[in-house]
Protein backbone atom coordinates (compact mmCIF):
# COMPACT_ATOMS: atom_id res chain seq x y z
CA UNK A 1 0.00 0.00 0.00
CA UNK A 2 3.24 2.32 0.65
CA UNK A 3 4.11 2.17 -2.82
CA UNK A 4 0.89 2.86 -4.42
CA UNK A 5 1.23 6.26 -4.65
CA UNK A 6 4.57 5.98 -6.60
CA UNK A 7 3.64 4.14 -9.25
CA UNK A 8 0.44 6.84 -9.82
CA UNK A 9 3.34 9.18 -10.93
CA UNK A 10 5.02 9.74 -13.92
CA UNK A 11 8.78 9.64 -14.17
CA UNK A 12 9.38 13.16 -14.15
CA UNK A 13 7.25 13.72 -11.51
CA UNK A 14 9.26 11.25 -9.62
CA UNK A 15 12.36 12.84 -10.78
CA UNK A 16 11.49 15.88 -9.40
CA UNK A 17 10.84 14.80 -5.79
CA UNK A 18 13.64 15.27 -3.52
CA UNK A 19 16.13 12.75 -2.77
CA UNK A 20 16.24 11.21 0.72
CA UNK A 21 20.44 11.50 0.54
CA UNK A 22 20.31 15.00 -0.47
CA UNK A 23 18.05 15.91 2.20
CA UNK A 24 19.90 14.68 5.04
CA UNK A 25 22.84 16.56 3.40
CA UNK A 26 20.87 19.76 3.63
CA UNK A 27 19.69 19.13 6.80
CA UNK A 28 23.16 18.42 8.26
CA UNK A 29 24.57 21.82 6.30
CA UNK A 30 21.43 23.42 8.13
CA UNK A 31 22.84 22.39 12.20
CA UNK A 32 26.51 22.24 10.88
CA UNK A 33 27.29 18.77 10.98
CA UNK A 34 30.41 17.33 9.08
CA UNK A 35 28.82 15.54 5.84
CA UNK A 36 32.02 13.38 6.60
CA UNK A 37 31.96 12.16 9.76
CA UNK A 38 35.20 9.77 10.57
CA UNK A 39 33.90 6.64 12.96
CA UNK A 40 36.31 5.97 15.91
CA UNK A 41 36.37 3.09 18.64
CA UNK A 42 36.83 4.55 21.93
CA UNK A 43 37.47 1.98 25.07
CA UNK A 44 37.33 2.86 28.33
CA UNK A 45 40.94 1.44 29.99
CA UNK A 46 39.18 1.05 33.91
CA UNK A 47 36.26 -0.74 32.43
CA UNK A 48 37.04 -1.95 29.49
CA UNK A 49 33.81 -1.02 27.89
CA UNK A 50 34.10 0.22 24.21
CA UNK A 51 31.33 2.64 22.30
CA UNK A 52 31.90 3.96 18.66
CA UNK A 53 32.25 7.95 18.67
CA UNK A 54 31.70 9.56 15.33
CA UNK A 55 34.47 12.89 14.75
CA UNK A 56 34.26 15.72 12.50
CA UNK A 57 36.29 15.51 9.46
CA UNK A 58 38.00 18.63 10.06
CA UNK A 59 38.28 19.42 5.98
CA UNK A 60 39.17 23.23 5.33
CA UNK A 61 37.31 23.35 2.39
CA UNK A 62 33.35 23.83 1.40
CA UNK A 63 33.64 22.15 -1.98
CA UNK A 64 33.93 19.05 0.75
CA UNK A 65 32.60 19.50 3.75
CA UNK A 66 31.02 23.39 4.17
CA UNK A 67 30.47 22.76 8.15
CA UNK A 68 33.78 22.12 9.13
CA UNK A 69 35.53 24.63 6.58
CA UNK A 70 33.01 27.44 8.49
CA UNK A 71 34.75 25.69 11.99
CA UNK A 72 38.33 26.08 10.62
CA UNK A 73 37.60 29.43 9.20
CA UNK A 74 35.91 31.19 12.24
CA UNK A 75 38.67 29.13 14.16
CA UNK A 76 41.29 31.00 12.18
CA UNK A 77 39.80 34.13 12.97
CA UNK A 78 39.28 33.53 16.56
CA UNK A 79 43.20 33.02 16.44
CA UNK A 80 43.80 36.07 14.32
CA UNK A 81 41.49 38.44 16.84
CA UNK A 82 43.33 37.44 19.91
CA UNK A 83 46.92 38.09 18.81
CA UNK A 84 46.45 40.98 16.83
CA UNK A 85 46.20 43.60 19.50
CA UNK A 86 48.01 41.88 22.53
CA UNK A 87 49.16 44.42 24.86
CA UNK A 88 51.36 42.28 26.93
CA UNK A 89 54.03 39.24 25.84
CA UNK A 90 52.78 36.43 24.98
CA UNK A 91 53.97 33.50 27.64
CA UNK A 92 55.58 30.43 26.05
CA UNK A 93 57.65 29.17 28.61
CA UNK A 94 58.63 24.88 28.31
CA UNK A 95 57.62 23.26 31.43
CA UNK A 96 60.75 22.04 34.00
CA UNK A 97 61.67 18.59 33.16
CA UNK A 98 60.69 15.59 34.84
CA UNK A 99 62.81 12.75 36.73
CA UNK A 100 61.97 10.24 33.93
CA UNK A 101 62.55 12.91 31.06
CA UNK A 102 66.38 13.69 32.92
CA UNK A 103 67.17 9.96 33.50
CA UNK A 104 66.34 9.37 30.02
CA UNK A 105 68.64 12.57 28.52
CA UNK A 106 71.66 11.00 30.95
CA UNK A 107 71.29 7.70 29.68
CA UNK A 108 71.61 9.16 26.36
CA UNK A 109 74.46 11.04 27.19
CA UNK A 110 76.42 7.90 27.77
CA UNK A 111 74.80 6.22 24.83
CA UNK A 112 76.39 8.67 22.94
CA UNK A 113 80.10 9.00 24.75
CA UNK A 114 80.55 5.32 24.36
CA UNK A 115 79.13 5.14 20.96
CA UNK A 116 81.82 7.77 19.77
CA UNK A 117 84.21 5.94 21.59
CA UNK A 118 84.39 2.89 19.93
CA UNK A 119 84.40 4.78 16.57
CA UNK A 120 87.44 6.85 17.24
CA UNK A 121 88.81 2.82 17.86
CA UNK A 122 87.84 1.58 14.99
CA UNK A 123 85.20 -1.11 16.67
CA UNK A 124 81.58 -1.65 14.89
CA UNK A 125 79.39 0.52 16.00
CA UNK A 126 75.67 -0.51 14.48
CA UNK A 127 74.62 -1.75 18.10
CA UNK A 128 75.27 1.81 19.32
CA UNK A 129 73.21 3.50 16.68
CA UNK A 130 70.32 0.69 17.28
CA UNK A 131 70.24 1.68 21.01
CA UNK A 132 70.75 5.98 20.20
CA UNK A 133 67.62 5.67 17.96
CA UNK A 134 65.85 3.56 20.21
CA UNK A 135 66.50 6.20 22.92
CA UNK A 136 65.48 9.32 20.78
CA UNK A 137 62.39 7.87 20.30
CA UNK A 138 61.82 6.85 23.91
CA UNK A 139 62.79 10.76 24.53
CA UNK A 140 59.92 11.88 22.47
CA UNK A 141 57.42 9.59 23.68
CA UNK A 142 58.33 10.95 27.09
CA UNK A 143 56.61 14.21 25.93
CA UNK A 144 60.12 16.05 24.82
CA UNK A 145 60.34 18.25 21.57
CA UNK A 146 63.11 17.66 19.16
CA UNK A 147 66.35 15.75 18.79
CA UNK A 148 69.28 15.86 21.47
CA UNK A 149 71.69 15.47 18.66
CA UNK A 150 69.93 17.23 15.36
CA UNK A 151 71.12 15.95 12.37
CA UNK A 152 72.20 18.97 10.09
CA UNK A 153 72.26 18.64 5.98
CA UNK A 154 75.32 20.50 4.52
CA UNK A 155 74.64 23.91 3.27
CA UNK A 156 75.80 25.44 -0.04
CA UNK A 157 76.87 29.25 0.65
CA UNK A 158 76.47 31.88 -1.69
CA UNK A 159 77.73 35.87 -1.23
CA UNK A 160 75.64 37.40 0.73
CA UNK A 161 76.04 40.78 -1.26
CA UNK A 162 73.01 42.49 -2.04
CA UNK A 163 72.11 43.20 -5.68
CA UNK A 164 73.24 46.32 -7.08
CA UNK A 165 69.51 46.87 -8.63
CA UNK A 166 68.28 46.75 -4.80
CA UNK A 167 68.58 49.78 -2.70
CA UNK A 168 70.10 49.35 0.71
CA UNK A 169 68.05 48.05 3.78
CA UNK A 170 69.69 49.61 7.28
CA UNK A 171 69.58 46.96 9.38
CA UNK A 172 68.87 47.46 13.63
CA UNK A 173 69.39 45.02 16.40
CA UNK A 174 66.31 42.94 16.47
CA UNK A 175 64.39 43.49 20.28
CA UNK A 176 63.00 40.03 21.45
CA UNK A 177 59.21 42.19 21.90
CA UNK A 178 56.40 41.29 20.22
CA UNK A 179 54.13 44.13 20.95
CA UNK A 180 53.76 47.41 19.42
CA UNK A 181 54.50 50.75 20.56
CA UNK A 182 51.55 52.88 22.60
CA UNK A 183 50.69 56.29 21.97
CA UNK A 184 49.46 58.57 23.97
CA UNK A 185 46.75 61.11 23.13
CA UNK A 186 46.72 65.28 24.70
CA UNK A 187 43.49 64.14 26.59
CA UNK A 188 45.58 61.50 28.03
CA UNK A 189 43.98 58.24 26.77
CA UNK A 190 46.50 55.66 25.22
CA UNK A 191 46.73 53.31 22.60
CA UNK A 192 48.31 50.49 20.63
CA UNK A 193 46.82 50.61 17.18
CA UNK A 194 48.21 47.92 14.47
CA UNK A 195 48.59 47.42 10.97
CA UNK A 196 46.46 45.63 7.80
CA UNK A 197 49.02 45.34 5.04
CA UNK A 198 48.21 44.11 1.48
CA UNK A 199 51.47 42.95 -0.75
CA UNK A 200 50.94 41.91 -4.43
CA UNK A 201 53.17 40.35 -7.22
CA UNK A 202 54.64 43.24 -10.33
CA UNK A 203 53.02 43.82 -13.18
CA UNK A 204 53.43 41.17 -15.91
CA UNK A 205 51.57 43.06 -18.61
CA UNK A 206 48.29 45.40 -18.55
CA UNK A 207 45.08 43.39 -17.50
CA UNK A 208 41.63 44.52 -18.16
CA UNK A 209 39.00 44.39 -15.19
CA UNK A 210 37.97 41.15 -15.58
CA UNK A 211 41.77 40.01 -14.80
CA UNK A 212 42.47 38.71 -18.26
CA UNK A 213 45.64 40.45 -20.07
CA UNK A 214 45.59 43.13 -22.14
CA UNK A 215 47.72 41.43 -24.82
CA UNK A 216 47.78 37.75 -24.05
CA UNK A 217 51.23 37.29 -26.45
CA UNK A 218 53.18 40.16 -24.33
CA UNK A 219 52.24 39.53 -20.83
CA UNK A 220 54.64 37.28 -19.10
CA UNK A 221 53.55 34.31 -18.25
CA UNK A 222 56.64 32.45 -16.84
CA UNK A 223 57.44 35.08 -15.12
CA UNK A 224 54.29 35.10 -12.98
CA UNK A 225 54.30 31.01 -12.83
CA UNK A 226 57.59 31.30 -11.02
CA UNK A 227 56.55 34.31 -8.89
CA UNK A 228 53.64 32.33 -7.88
CA UNK A 229 56.34 29.26 -7.31
CA UNK A 230 58.20 31.50 -5.21
CA UNK A 231 55.91 33.52 -3.34
CA UNK A 232 56.39 31.82 0.01
CA UNK A 233 60.18 32.36 0.61
CA UNK A 234 59.22 36.00 -0.82
CA UNK A 235 57.21 36.70 1.98
CA UNK A 236 59.53 35.06 4.79
CA UNK A 237 62.26 37.40 3.42
CA UNK A 238 59.99 40.49 3.84
CA UNK A 239 59.28 40.06 7.52
CA UNK A 240 62.98 38.94 8.09
CA UNK A 241 63.62 42.75 6.55
CA UNK A 242 60.57 44.19 8.24
CA UNK A 243 61.67 43.09 11.53
CA UNK A 244 65.86 43.93 11.04
CA UNK A 245 64.82 47.04 9.84
CA UNK A 246 62.33 48.25 12.83
CA UNK A 247 64.58 46.50 15.50
CA UNK A 248 61.90 44.47 17.35
CA UNK A 249 60.25 41.06 16.70
CA UNK A 250 57.01 41.51 14.27
CA UNK A 251 54.58 39.14 14.65
CA UNK A 252 51.85 38.59 11.77
CA UNK A 253 48.98 36.71 10.63
CA UNK A 254 48.46 36.48 7.16
CA UNK A 255 46.96 34.68 4.37
CA UNK A 256 47.70 33.95 0.53
CA UNK A 257 44.74 34.00 -1.72
CA UNK A 258 45.18 34.83 -5.34
CA UNK A 259 44.01 37.83 -6.96
CA UNK A 260 41.69 38.53 -10.62
CA UNK A 261 44.65 38.11 -12.42
CA UNK A 262 45.58 34.77 -10.98
CA UNK A 263 48.68 36.27 -9.11
CA UNK A 264 49.02 35.98 -5.59
CA UNK A 265 48.76 38.40 -2.77
CA UNK A 266 48.58 38.62 0.87
CA UNK A 267 47.00 39.85 3.53
CA UNK A 268 49.03 40.49 6.64
CA UNK A 269 47.81 41.34 10.09
CA UNK A 270 50.64 42.83 12.15
CA UNK A 271 50.79 43.59 16.11
CA UNK A 272 52.62 47.61 16.28
CA UNK A 273 52.71 49.84 12.82
CA UNK A 274 55.14 50.82 10.39
CA UNK A 275 54.73 53.95 8.12
CA UNK A 276 54.41 53.53 4.61
CA UNK A 277 57.20 55.56 3.90
CA UNK A 278 58.85 52.17 5.94
CA UNK A 279 57.12 49.82 4.37
CA UNK A 280 57.92 51.26 0.80
CA UNK A 281 61.59 50.97 1.69
CA UNK A 282 61.43 47.59 2.80
CA UNK A 283 59.74 46.29 -0.33
CA UNK A 284 61.91 48.11 -2.09
CA UNK A 285 64.62 46.48 -1.09
CA UNK A 286 63.59 42.91 -0.47
CA UNK A 287 63.57 40.21 -3.16
CA UNK A 288 64.36 36.27 -3.51
CA UNK A 289 67.07 34.73 -5.43
CA UNK A 290 66.52 31.35 -6.67
CA UNK A 291 69.88 29.97 -6.89
CA UNK A 292 68.96 26.69 -9.00
CA UNK A 293 70.31 25.01 -12.93
CA UNK A 294 69.36 27.39 -15.85
CA UNK A 295 66.70 25.91 -17.70
CA UNK A 296 67.01 28.15 -21.01
CA UNK A 297 67.64 25.12 -22.83
CA UNK A 298 65.49 22.01 -23.19
CA UNK A 299 67.69 18.93 -23.76
CA UNK A 300 64.75 15.77 -23.70
CA UNK A 301 61.17 16.47 -24.90
CA UNK A 302 58.70 14.22 -26.15
CA UNK A 303 59.23 10.81 -27.30
CA UNK A 304 62.90 11.62 -26.35
CA UNK A 305 63.56 11.09 -22.25
CA UNK A 306 65.95 10.25 -19.80
CA UNK A 307 65.87 6.52 -19.27
CA UNK A 308 66.15 4.88 -15.65
CA UNK A 309 68.80 2.80 -15.02
CA UNK A 310 68.43 -0.06 -12.36
CA UNK A 311 71.79 -1.22 -11.83
CA UNK A 312 73.18 2.03 -11.15
CA UNK A 313 69.70 3.54 -9.97
CA UNK A 314 70.63 6.92 -11.96
CA UNK A 315 68.94 8.19 -15.37
CA UNK A 316 71.17 8.03 -18.68
CA UNK A 317 70.81 9.93 -22.12
CA UNK A 318 68.80 7.38 -24.41
CA UNK A 319 71.10 8.42 -27.22
CA UNK A 320 75.06 8.12 -25.49
CA UNK A 321 74.32 6.41 -22.51
CA UNK A 322 75.76 9.04 -20.63
CA UNK A 323 74.66 9.64 -16.73
CA UNK A 324 73.09 12.69 -16.32
CA UNK A 325 74.31 15.38 -13.75
CA UNK A 326 73.16 14.96 -10.46
CA UNK A 327 71.13 17.41 -8.32
CA UNK A 328 74.12 18.19 -6.25
CA UNK A 329 76.68 18.26 -9.54
CA UNK A 330 73.82 20.46 -11.23
CA UNK A 331 74.44 23.60 -8.62
CA UNK A 332 78.24 22.84 -8.32
CA UNK A 333 78.13 23.95 -11.76
CA UNK A 334 76.68 27.51 -11.23
CA UNK A 335 79.47 29.95 -10.47
CA UNK A 336 79.97 32.82 -8.76
CA UNK A 337 79.37 35.49 -12.44
CA UNK A 338 76.22 33.26 -12.78
CA UNK A 339 72.82 34.67 -12.34
CA UNK A 340 69.96 33.12 -10.17
CA UNK A 341 67.09 31.28 -12.25
CA UNK A 342 65.00 33.82 -10.67
CA UNK A 343 64.71 37.01 -8.97
CA UNK A 344 61.09 37.43 -6.89
CA UNK A 345 60.04 40.40 -5.68
CA UNK A 346 56.68 42.69 -4.50
CA UNK A 347 55.13 44.74 -7.10
CA UNK A 348 55.35 48.70 -6.00
CA UNK A 349 51.76 49.22 -5.17
CA UNK A 350 50.62 48.11 -1.35
CA UNK A 351 47.65 48.93 0.84
CA UNK A 352 48.34 49.67 4.55
CA UNK A 353 46.13 51.15 6.71
CA UNK A 354 46.10 51.32 11.07
CA UNK A 355 43.66 49.22 12.74
CA UNK A 356 42.45 49.87 16.52
CA UNK A 357 41.62 46.92 18.67
CA UNK A 358 37.93 46.46 18.90
CA UNK A 359 37.11 48.56 16.08
CA UNK A 360 34.62 48.13 13.29
CA UNK A 361 37.41 48.15 11.28
CA UNK A 362 38.84 45.40 12.97
CA UNK A 363 35.97 43.11 12.36
CA UNK A 364 36.42 43.85 8.52
CA UNK A 365 39.71 43.41 8.00
CA UNK A 366 39.28 40.24 9.94
CA UNK A 367 36.97 39.26 8.61
CA UNK A 368 38.35 39.95 4.64
CA UNK A 369 41.98 38.11 6.04
CA UNK A 370 39.64 34.89 6.40
CA UNK A 371 37.23 35.16 3.39
CA UNK A 372 38.11 32.50 1.18
CA UNK A 373 39.78 30.58 3.58
CA UNK A 374 37.22 28.02 2.81
CA UNK A 375 37.86 28.19 -0.70
CA UNK A 376 40.75 25.91 -2.94
CA UNK A 377 43.06 28.94 -3.94
CA UNK A 378 41.48 28.88 -8.27
CA UNK A 379 38.07 28.50 -6.72
CA UNK A 380 38.62 32.16 -5.57
CA UNK A 381 37.82 33.74 -8.99
CA UNK A 382 35.40 31.30 -10.76
CA UNK A 383 36.05 31.95 -14.85
CA UNK A 384 33.44 32.97 -16.22
CA UNK A 385 34.46 34.33 -19.53
CA UNK A 386 36.33 32.40 -22.72
CA UNK A 387 39.24 34.75 -21.92
CA UNK A 388 39.31 33.99 -18.43
CA UNK A 389 39.19 30.37 -19.17
CA UNK A 390 42.03 30.82 -21.63
CA UNK A 391 43.99 33.21 -19.15
CA UNK A 392 43.68 30.30 -16.94
CA UNK A 393 45.06 27.59 -19.19
CA UNK A 394 48.14 29.79 -20.23
CA UNK A 395 49.31 30.13 -16.76
CA UNK A 396 48.70 26.52 -16.06
CA UNK A 397 51.05 25.80 -19.69
CA UNK A 398 53.32 27.67 -18.32
CA UNK A 399 53.19 26.02 -15.12
CA UNK A 400 53.15 22.63 -16.41
CA UNK A 401 57.49 22.42 -16.95
CA UNK A 402 58.92 24.67 -14.63
CA UNK A 403 60.56 23.08 -12.12
CA UNK A 404 58.58 23.56 -8.62
CA UNK A 405 60.81 21.66 -5.99
CA UNK A 406 64.80 20.45 -6.14
CA UNK A 407 63.00 16.87 -6.64
CA UNK A 408 60.20 18.21 -9.30
CA UNK A 409 60.55 15.89 -12.56
CA UNK A 410 60.90 18.27 -14.85
CA UNK A 411 64.49 18.97 -13.89
CA UNK A 412 64.74 15.51 -16.45
CA UNK A 413 64.02 17.89 -19.45
CA UNK A 414 66.88 20.42 -18.93
CA UNK A 415 69.18 17.07 -18.65
CA UNK A 416 69.29 17.36 -14.75
CA UNK A 417 68.57 14.53 -12.59
CA UNK A 418 66.42 15.96 -9.47
CA UNK A 419 67.42 15.57 -6.13
CA UNK A 420 66.61 11.95 -4.81
CA UNK A 421 65.94 10.73 -8.11
CA UNK A 422 63.66 7.61 -8.20
CA UNK A 423 62.20 5.96 -11.83
CA UNK A 424 59.26 6.43 -13.16
CA UNK A 425 59.98 10.79 -13.46
CA UNK A 426 58.47 12.14 -16.26
CA UNK A 427 58.77 15.55 -17.25
CA UNK A 428 55.48 17.24 -17.22
CA UNK A 429 53.81 14.99 -14.91
CA UNK A 430 54.93 16.10 -11.89
CA UNK A 431 52.74 14.96 -8.43
CA UNK A 432 53.94 18.70 -6.63
CA UNK A 433 50.72 20.79 -5.98
CA UNK A 434 51.93 24.12 -7.65
CA UNK A 435 51.75 22.30 -11.19
CA UNK A 436 47.72 21.53 -10.14
CA UNK A 437 45.27 23.51 -11.32
CA UNK A 438 43.66 24.48 -8.08
CA UNK A 439 47.12 25.44 -6.91
CA UNK A 440 47.91 28.34 -9.43
CA UNK A 441 51.37 27.84 -8.61
CA UNK A 442 51.24 28.69 -4.80
CA UNK A 443 51.66 25.48 -2.91
CA UNK A 444 52.60 26.61 0.08
CA UNK A 445 50.29 27.11 3.46
CA UNK A 446 47.14 29.54 2.98
CA UNK A 447 47.37 30.71 6.66
CA UNK A 448 50.71 31.99 7.59
CA UNK A 449 51.15 32.71 11.44
CA UNK A 450 54.36 34.20 13.47
CA UNK A 451 54.92 31.94 16.54
CA UNK A 452 54.26 34.24 18.90
CA UNK A 453 51.05 35.36 17.79
CA UNK A 454 49.21 34.82 20.49
CA UNK A 455 51.45 32.41 22.29
CA UNK A 456 48.89 29.27 21.36
CA UNK A 457 48.90 26.72 19.10
CA UNK A 458 45.72 26.42 16.73
CA UNK A 459 44.96 23.01 19.08
CA UNK A 460 44.85 25.25 21.95
CA UNK A 461 42.76 27.51 20.66
CA UNK A 462 40.30 24.69 19.53
CA UNK A 463 40.83 23.38 22.96
CA UNK A 464 39.45 26.74 24.37
CA UNK A 465 36.54 26.80 21.98
CA UNK A 466 35.53 23.10 23.54
CA UNK A 467 36.09 23.76 27.12
CA UNK A 468 33.73 26.81 26.84
CA UNK A 469 30.95 24.50 25.27
CA UNK A 470 31.57 21.94 27.88
CA UNK A 471 31.24 24.39 30.44
CA UNK A 472 28.18 26.11 29.20
CA UNK A 473 26.42 22.75 29.09
CA UNK A 474 27.70 21.69 32.16
CA UNK A 475 29.35 18.67 31.10
CA UNK A 476 31.73 16.82 33.42
CA UNK A 477 35.74 17.20 32.30
CA UNK A 478 37.18 13.87 30.84
CA UNK A 479 40.49 12.16 31.57
CA UNK A 480 41.58 12.23 28.32
CA UNK A 481 44.24 8.81 29.94
CA UNK A 482 41.24 7.13 30.75
CA UNK A 483 40.58 5.87 27.14
CA UNK A 484 41.72 4.56 24.07
CA UNK A 485 41.01 5.29 20.41
CA UNK A 486 41.23 3.59 17.19
CA UNK A 487 40.07 3.81 13.82
CA UNK A 488 37.41 1.65 12.52
CA UNK A 489 37.69 -0.17 9.57
CA UNK A 490 34.99 -0.95 7.04
CA UNK A 491 35.60 -4.86 7.73
CA UNK A 492 35.04 -4.75 11.39
CA UNK A 493 31.73 -5.78 12.90
CA UNK A 494 31.10 -2.43 14.51
CA UNK A 495 31.72 -0.39 11.28
CA UNK A 496 28.55 1.91 10.24
CA UNK A 497 28.11 3.03 6.34
CA UNK A 498 28.72 6.88 5.45
CA UNK A 499 24.79 7.50 5.51
CA UNK A 500 23.81 5.69 8.82
CA UNK A 501 26.77 7.66 10.56
CA UNK A 502 25.29 11.21 9.32
CA UNK A 503 21.67 10.43 10.20
CA UNK A 504 23.74 9.80 13.77
CA UNK A 505 25.91 13.36 13.23
CA UNK A 506 22.52 14.94 12.35
CA UNK A 507 20.59 13.73 15.23
CA UNK A 508 23.65 14.31 17.57
CA UNK A 509 24.07 17.86 16.40
CA UNK A 510 19.89 18.79 16.93
CA UNK A 511 20.10 17.45 20.08
CA UNK A 512 23.30 19.67 21.44
CA UNK A 513 21.94 22.67 19.74
CA UNK A 514 18.87 22.36 21.60
CA UNK A 515 20.75 21.91 25.34
CA UNK A 516 22.95 24.36 24.15
CA UNK A 517 19.94 26.84 23.50
CA UNK A 518 18.72 25.73 27.27
CA UNK A 519 21.96 26.39 28.63
CA UNK A 520 21.77 29.90 27.21
CA UNK A 521 18.39 30.83 28.21
CA UNK A 522 19.33 29.69 31.80
CA UNK A 523 22.11 31.76 31.95
CA UNK A 524 19.82 34.54 30.71
CA UNK A 525 17.40 34.05 33.41
CA UNK A 526 19.71 33.64 35.88
CA UNK A 527 21.42 37.69 34.64
CA UNK A 528 18.13 38.94 34.73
Amino acid sequence: MTNAPRRNKTRAERLSMPLARDVVKDLANEHGACLRPVQLRRTDLTTGETEPVLVPCGHTLASVCPSCAERAKSLRAAQCREGWHLDHEPVIEPDDPTDDQLSLIETRADAQAMRDQDEASGEDITGWDEEVADLDEQINEAGIRGNVLPGRSERRHRSTRRRHDAPPLPKRAVDPRTVGKAYTSPDGKTFRPSLFITLTCPSYGRVKADGTPADPASYDYLSAARDALHFAALFDRFMQNLRRFTGYDIQYFAAVEPQRRLAPHVHIAIRGTVSRAELREVIAATYHQVWWPSTDTVRFDGGHLPVWDEGKATYLDPATGEVLPTWDEALDAIGDDDEPLHVARFGDRFDAQGVLAGSKDASRCIGYVTKYLTKSVADCHHAETGAQVRHAERLADALRYEPCSPTCANWLRYGIQPKDAKPNLRPGACKGKAHRREYLGYAGRRVLVSRKWSGKTLTDHRADRKNWLTSTLGLPATDPDRYAWEPVSPGDHDHMPVARRLLHVVADRIRWKQALDEARRLAQGQAA
